[in-house]
């Protein structure tokens, strides 16, 4: 399987090297192997005169080499293009087919497939770790399609499963034309990041899945610009100073993207960025969640590289859908709901006109008259 070829081997391929990384700061915070909102008394001590683990470096992702030249085709190395620019990269989270096209007609150039969202518009469920890999994948290939230029941010939750899942998450993510996943730090029967009660796994896990994402990253023949972020929920559990330290570690381990869940202000969120630079820097913003409601223009400012919207599109489609339907009870008919928008209207914000075109050109003649 793509992916496991490399375990156990030191040198990642496609021009991976390592290189080693700077001592980082000791911080007097315990690692804790599975922790609630208490974290346990039991405490482990680290040597400080452990030398530093060896860096993660592979000279062909160095950001300076997107700097220059057109936006590639290709999504994920155009999503590496604007990482290394200027401006923040501004993905929607969708939900569905009928979210991802409201997103790109709207104009955004990046897209991001949200756990949450997609558990809950393909299984009806919440965002407890009930949705499985297939799931994603499928739901992936379908958005990825609708324009194969646009990067797609997906949610990985924690691979589902030991590094070999976590391997075969990133082929298949990537198979499926998926620019860059995140996986995070919590135990397998994971939840909202923005719900309490969390439990985070202990560092070395949380690397062992960072490691285990690039060498199935690094494995794929020709030499793949997927990109890797690494997202610690251990803030709510275990403090803010330990989530940077798990960040700093992950980025050593070949994160390229560091993403810290529910950061609670705007001065821990500058804070975060400049303990973490040059790694760019994800926040996720949810309406009433526990990252406040930072704007775009906010988010830069404070330093962030990308801001998602995690439930922006489904919780609009139930205010939405629960009004049009509380709507055809009451009244018996769809005529307010629909506000003018006929069959075909609708069909021409799924790519109607494309589908129109491609048929013609090909000489087709059965959609002549629609």
């Amino acid at each position: 399987m793509p992916g496991l070829d490399l375990f156990g081997n030191s040198n990642p391929a496609n021009g991976a090297t390592i290189v080693e990384a700077p001592q980082p700061t000791a911080v007097p915070v315990s690692n804790v192997a599975e922790t609630h909102e208490q974290p346990s008394a039991e405490v482990v001590s680290v040597p400080r005169s452990l030398p530093a683990p060896a860096a993660y470096y592979n000279p062909r992702l160095d950001p300076k080499n997107f700097l220059e030249g057109p936006l590639s085709w290709n999504p994920a190395t155009r999503l590496r293009q604007m990482l290394a620019r200027p401006g923040i990269v501004i993905a929607p989270g969708i939900c569905d087919g009928i979210s991802a096209r409201c997103a790109l007609e709207a104009g955004f150039d990046c897209l991001y497939q949200s756990g949450a969202a997609t558990t809950a518009s393909r299984l009806g469920q919440p965002d407890l770790a009930i949705a499985t890999l297939n799931d994603f994948v499928q739901s992936a290939q379908m958005v990825c399609s609708l324009d194969p230029t646009v990067p797609v941010i997906a949610d990985a939750d924690t691979g589902f499963g030991g590094p070999a899942m976590v391997a075969r998450t990133v082929t298949q993510y990537a198979r499926a034309g998926v620019a860059a996943m995140h996986i995070e730090d919590q135990v397998q029967t994971k939840r909202c990041g923005h719900l309490l009660g969390k439990q985070v796994v202990s560092r070395e896990e949380f690397l062992t899945r960072i490691r285990a994402a690039v060498i199935a990253r690094d494995s794929i023949p020709g030499g793949s610009d997927f990109v890797i972020i690494g997202r610690t929920d251990s803030a709510q559990v275990l403090g803010m100073e330990e989530a940077v330290t798990r960040l700093k570690l992950a980025a050593a381990a070949g994160a390229d993207v560091c993403f810290i869940e529910g950061v609670r202000s705007a001065e821990l969120l500058t804070a975060t960025v400049e303990a973490l630079a040059p790694k760019p820097v994800l926040v996720n913003v949810i309406s009433g969640g526990l990252t406040p409601s930072f704007t775009t223009q906010e988010a830069e400012a404070l330093g962030a590289k990308i801001i998602i919207f995690s439930l922006v599109s489904c919780v609009a489609a139930v205010h939405g859908i629960r009004a049009a339907m509380q709507s055809l009870r009451k009244t018996g008919t769809d005529f307010t709901s629909a506000r003018g928008m006929d069959p075909k209207a609708f069909f021409e914000v799924m790519g109607l006109s494309d589908v129109i075109k491609l048929d013609a050109q090909a000489g087709g003649k059965a959609f002549e008259v629609v």
